[in-house]
């Protein structure tokens, strides 16, 4: 049982979509959408550097193309089961057939905007905690104000707030964690303080026209399969201002049955975690067209969709 993910953001780096754009068709495709979303996704994923990547107006959107990208060089791809991780939820969306690809770069685009505008109202940030136990991590962030806002699972969390309520914790780490580590990302994503995103990713999925899933989405909100199109937005407006579960998400890949887990691109991190917290599981990151064949027999041998 094969189950497709697609990471959050993060997980772009430079040039990154530079030898997905040489295989027949793609760069087109990518104009297109382009044109279609008002934002040159060529340019951001072949020549922009860090920092441009980095703006979350930009990242957000530049990660759902690249996971669409990906995943239709494979063919005709018929997973058991989707799940993303923050915005790769709306990637997931579209490999289920809740959205198009055209309305997804769309959403996500307005998903974009709305947090970095949410993200300029005050000064926030977030931070990786390494080692510790998640249930005591967890208590003492609550205690400074600060939002577990990724429980990742195999031990990681990523806490996110203020600046200062960040510097407290590095002055003040719970028990057992080695290190706390500053993220390179512009704000306190799945937290309240993206509650002014909410609203207008709400207004824009108004426009949207949702299908129900055709596999198995697993939400990232809480691990729980998803069966209804409507639903699925829902989730996804209101997932900005809330907290990623991925570590339930794997939870739900063991009670599916999931033997392999394919992450498409920029793919690796998701895969990490998989290696660690789903083990016998079969695990394979898409990274460049290199990967393509390999990802092919991984879907023909794990398949039964």
């Amino acid at each position: 049982m094969l189950v497709l993910v697609a990471p959050g953001q993060g997980a772009q780096t430079p040039g990154f979509l530079t030898p997905w754009l040489e295989l027949p068709g793609a760069a087109d495709r990518v104009a297109a959408w382009s044109d279609a979303i008002g934002l040159d996704l060529v340019h951001y994923g072949t020549q922009a550097d860090a920092d441009a990547i980095r703006d979350t107006a930009v990242a957000q959107p530049l990660l759902v193309a690249a996971g669409l990208l990906s995943a239709a060089a494979l063919g005709d791809v018929a997973p058991d089961a989707v799940a993303g991780h923050s915005v790769g939820e709306i990637t997931a969306a579209a490999f289920a057939g809740v959205l198009d690809d055209i309305a997804a770069l769309t959403l996500v685009r307005r998903r974009g905007l709305a947090m970095a505008e949410a993200a300029a109202i005050t000064e926030t940030g977030m931070s990786a905690l390494l080692g510790g136990d998640p249930e005591v991590s967890v208590a003492h962030l609550e205690k400074l104000g600060l939002t577990p806002a990724n429980v990742n699972g195999a031990g990681q969390i990523v806490a996110a707030g203020t600046l200062e309520q960040l510097a407290a914790l590095n002055e003040d780490k719970p028990e057992g964690v080695r290190k706390v580590v500053a993220l390179k990302v512009a704000g306190a994503f799945h937290t309240h303080h993206m509650a002014p995103a909410v609203d207008k990713l709400a207004e824009a999925a108004k426009a949207l026209s949702p299908a129900d899933p055709k596999v198995t989405y697993v939400s990232n909100r809480d691990g729980r399969a998803v069966h209804s199109g409507s639903e699925v937005v829902e989730r996804l407006v209101g997932q900005v201002a809330n907290p990623v579960r991925w570590d339930l998400c794997m939870e739900t890949f063991k009670e599916l049955g999931v033997t392999a887990l394919l992450e498409v691109c920029p793919g690796g991190t998701l895969t990490g975690l998989a290696k660690r917290a789903l083990p016998g599981v079969r695990t394979l990151a898409l990274k460049t067209p290199d990967d393509l064949g390999a990802a092919r027999e991984l879907i023909a041998e794990h398949t039964t969709a």
